[in-house]
């Protein structure tokens, strides 16, 4: 009973029961998974780390504030496009072992960033960051993927995921700490440490086994554009690509409209990113018992209901002691409907399995970036609670439609 009421039913996931995949786990997948999630908390920490250090870089380097924001956006840019390259690798050599591989490399850069003499060398250590970074969290989940079986898969992919979320938070937080330090540059030198254990770790765990990779024919546009024509996927990407746009680009506006309609402090208004990533948190902790019992399809569409309405919440509550409420609302609400999204990914197309990922999350993270742009000028258009209305009303059809295609193919 559990099991058919976690499986979506999709055409590309029936058809995978009869593929033969080269499933090679490790001797402890558990203890993999683990270090998994501590390179997918270094590699969100190190998107988010220079957030709060744009004034510090603009004073240090003599750079107005625009061109210090620049550190962040090379970082975003080539981290979303590096990640179509490095999903077919991880099929071709090895998932683990491509990933080991970046781990070290993101070592280097890291601590590049930390060592840059001038403003023109960190942009270029940034880029070379964001292009190590890119594989290791589509990766990880691709490997998730061969290695779980999909009807416990949603929980499994939800505790590899605390890494991430809770690094997107400490990273936040670093930046904040080393802006108002004597050497700014402490959090890139802790990270890069981090990024070259982890990676030892488990590099000697990748090359003690077989690797798991076959051979994908093809090049790289035709191994995505084979992923595209699977059925089912088209629906899945889309569905991303869309929350991305309707929902994380409003969400960026949360601590503005905070700040200025609601009269919190900055510091205050940023701080609650952590009640969003509480949410998420949550999520993670209790997915394996409330996935089988909703299954995919409620699960989403109340993960929908509960974005919408804490999104609202947001933008219309005027005390602000309920904002931490309305905020752990969305990321709960987020997570619910995104980690449905991602355990489909998984299994897209189980051949080609970290291009469908990769293809997944790069899209995800394009419909960010256009979402931000959409909403800065809505924003700007009637404020930000209406724009935060917006994304909470178009998040419905988004999510919802998802709902019932997945009901319809149960």
């Amino acid at each position: 009973m559990v099991a058919a009421a976690a499986r979506p039913g999709l055409t590309f996931m029936m058809a995978a029961d009869s593929i033969s995949l080269p499933m090679s786990p490790p001797a402890s997948p558990s203890r993999t998974i683990v270090l998994l999630s501590l390179a997918a908390f270094a590699s969100a920490s190190s998107m988010r780390v220079m957030d709060a250090l744009l004034l510090r870089l603009a004073g240090d380097y003599g750079v107005g504030l625009a061109s210090a924001s620049n550190t962040v956006t090379v970082f975003a840019v080539v981290y979303g496009l590096m990640q179509l390259v490095m999903g077919p690798l991880g099929d071709k050599h090895g998932k683990l072992r491509v990933i080991a591989t970046a781990c070290g490399a993101s070592a280097v850069a890291t601590l590049a960033c930390a060592l840059a003499p001038s403003f023109a060398s960190l942009l270029v250590a940034r880029a070379a960051a964001g292009a190590s970074c890119a594989c290791i969290i589509p990766l990880s989940m691709a490997w998730v993927g061969d290695v779980t079986p999909y009807e416990t898969r949603q929980g499994v992919l939800a505790r590899f995921l605390l890494g991430q979320i809770i690094g997107l938070s400490v990273g936040a937080v670093l930046g904040g700490f080393a802006a108002a330090s004597g050497w700014w540059q402490w959090p890139f030198v802790a990270l890069a440490a981090w990024f070259l254990v982890v990676g030892a770790v488990l590099g000697r765990a990748a090359w003690r086994q077989p690797s798991g990779a076959h051979e994908v024919g093809g090049h790289l546009l035709a191994n995505l554009l084979e992923v595209l024509r699977t059925p089912g996927v088209p629906r899945v990407v889309t569905t991303v690509f869309l929350e991305g746009v309707v929902l994380l680009g409003a969400l960026a506006f949360v601590a503005t409209h905070l700040n200025q309609v609601r009269g919190a402090p900055m510091p205050v208004a940023g701080a609650m990113f952590f009640a969003v990533s509480a949410g998420g948190v949550v999520f993670a902790i209790f997915a394996r018992r409330f996935v089988p019992v909703l299954g995919e399809a409620r699960l989403s569409a109340w993960g929908t209901v509960v974005i919408a309405l804490s999104v609202l919440g947001i933008a219309w509550i005027p005390w602000l002691g309920a904002a931490p409420l309305t905020c752990f609302g969305a990321g709960l609400g987020f997570y619910m409907l995104h980690n449905t999204l991602q355990v489909n990914a998984t299994q897209m197309a189980p051949t080609r399995r970290g291009a469908a990922v990769a293809l997944f999350a790069s899209l995800f993270f394009l419909g960010q970036s256009v979402g931000v742009a959409l909403a800065g000028r809505l924003a700007e258009a009637i404020g930000t609670g209406w724009t935060l209305t917006a994304s909470a009303l178009a998040i419905v059809p988004v999510g919802l439609g998802f709902a019932l295609s997945a009901a319809k193919r149960t």
